[in-house]
């Protein structure tokens, strides 16, 4: 179910029950975009199916699904556009046109592409703990992880949000347990990496498939190099990625965890998300523990 994982920190006033939940995304819902609509946002049905609820609750833990629809306009076509705008302008008037009715021009071009655009489509798998009041989005992207945010904050009364932040910093933390050989309590590190140099230069060193604990690894650390992905499994049990900002990718659950489950294929949803959430929930404690604990903003 989730492959990548951000998390966020839910702001300790906020409470909702299902069925208020429910209600509001209500208001939400996802709908096409319309003919001169760049991009429409909103829910679906987490479990895939028509009608279900817009928020499941398994196990305690609520998984909503955010999707998000864009017309996809090629950056030539529209210049082309614009550029026939532009030339039956000089036509008409003797003269090109500046720059404020150049853009205005490319404006016009997108509104009459539009309606022939070809719509792509995404979605966002959401989970929140509210015991624990944390919120797990299931993306790498910043601008689709600022859909969700948007989305949740204009959907849900009172909710507000921050980025779960930590003591240490992720990057301070891999470079010691690379340099050191030591990973944390309940990791061990795998064979992927990527050193970042902090000078101009930026230079990068990757290694994939690679064993870490070596001195050429270490000779890059003790020149100044940062780590900014580690490859790491948690207890053997699930594996991923851990970035510079403490985001996770490439998560993938091993064989371990599944042993003893044979779910239904009516029960498949319900089966993958008692997994995926039972598994991060005792996951990411012990990743906050690993950077220090949890840094606690003041209000």
């Amino acid at each position: 179910m989730f492959k990548n994982m951000v998390v966020y920190r839910i702001g300790p006033e906020w409470q909702a029950s299902l069925t208020v939940i429910e209600s509001s995304l209500q208001k939400m819902r996802f709908a096409p975009c319309g003919a001169t609509q760049k991009q429409s946002v909103g829910w679906v049905e987490p479990r895939g199916l028509k009608h279900a609820p817009l928020v499941e609750s398994i196990g305690g833990q609520y998984l909503l699904k955010l999707q998000v629809e864009q017309r996809v306009l090629p950056g030539a076509v529209v210049k082309r556009r614009t550029e026939e705008l532009a030339r039956k302008v000089e036509d008409e008037t003797g003269r090109k046109p500046g720059k404020k009715q150049t853009k205005e021009l490319k404006e016009q071009a997108e509104l009459e592409l539009l309606p022939m655009a070809f719509t792509k489509q995404s979605s966002i798998h959401v989970w929140i703990d509210p015991a624990r009041h944390l919120l797990m989005l299931d993306t790498s992207s910043s601008a689709r992880a600022e859909d969700v945010i948007t989305s949740l904050v204009k959907s849900l009364d009172g909710f507000a949000v921050s980025l779960l932040q930590t003591k240490d910093s992720a990057a301070v933390a891999m470079k010691e347990w690379l340099a050191s050989g030591e990973p944390p309590s309940y990791f061990t590190i795998d064979r992927e990496c990527e050193l970042k140099s902090m000078d101009e230069m930026k230079s990068v060193v990757r290694y994939a498939r690679h064993l870490l604990d070596t001195d050429e690894v270490k000779a890059h650390i003790v020149s100044g190099k940062m780590p900014t992905r580690l490859a790491m499994t948690w207890e053997g049990r699930v594996s991923f990625v851990l970035t510079e900002s403490m985001q996770l990718k490439k998560l993938a659950f091993l064989d371990v965890v599944f042993e003893g489950h044979k779910p239904g294929k009516d029960e498949a949803f319900d089966a993958d998300a008692a997994i995926a959430t039972t598994e991060m929930s005792k996951l990411i404690p012990d990743l906050i523990d690993a950077l220090g604990g949890e840094l606690q903003l003041q209000q």
